[in-house]
């Protein structure tokens, strides 16, 4: 089985990248949705006890929040994989600036984000990682041992 782990500012594309790649296959889990930890920790749970193939749409923007779902993904037996979308500031502040109510977060969360970032590496226990580039509004994935 698979957790998929997504990781990136906001507004960089995350969950539409879902929704283009992942949607058919693979159960959401977001704190968008869910509003709390808890909620979450059921839904992943439910995750590993029916073997389903699952996608963690957050920000997910330290090892140490990626740890948690990393160790319990390896610990049910699933493969992780990571994808790190770009994290141009700018780009992200102007795309926030083009949503509207609850999608559009103030650009002091999205600057608090950009400060905590760490770059996801193989050695937090990723299987596979790739680099998800926004080109024309189109995503283009990129190996992850070509990019960085």
């Amino acid at each position: 089985m698979e957790t998929v782990i997504l990781c990136g500012l906001q507004a960089t594309g995350k969950t539409t990248f879902f929704k283009e790649t992942f949607f058919k296959t693979h159960i959401r889990i977001s704190l968008d949705q869910l509003n709390t930890r808890n909620k979450e920790q059921k839904f992943l749970e439910v995750c590993y006890q029916t073997q389903q193939r699952f996608v963690v749409d957050n920000t997910n923007p330290t090892k140490e929040a990626r740890a948690k779902y990393i160790s319990e993904a390896k610990a049910n037996k699933f493969k992780v994989i990571g994808y790190y979308f770009q994290s141009k500031l700018q780009d992200a502040l102007y795309r926030n600036s083009l949503r509207s109510g609850k999608e559009n977060i103030p650009d002091i969360g999205i600057m608090g984000t950009y400060n905590k970032l760490e770059i996801p590496d193989f050695e937090e226990g990723f299987d596979e990682l790739y680099f998800v580039a926004l080109e024309n509004n189109n995503f283009v994935i990129k190996d992850w041992k070509n990019e960085i």
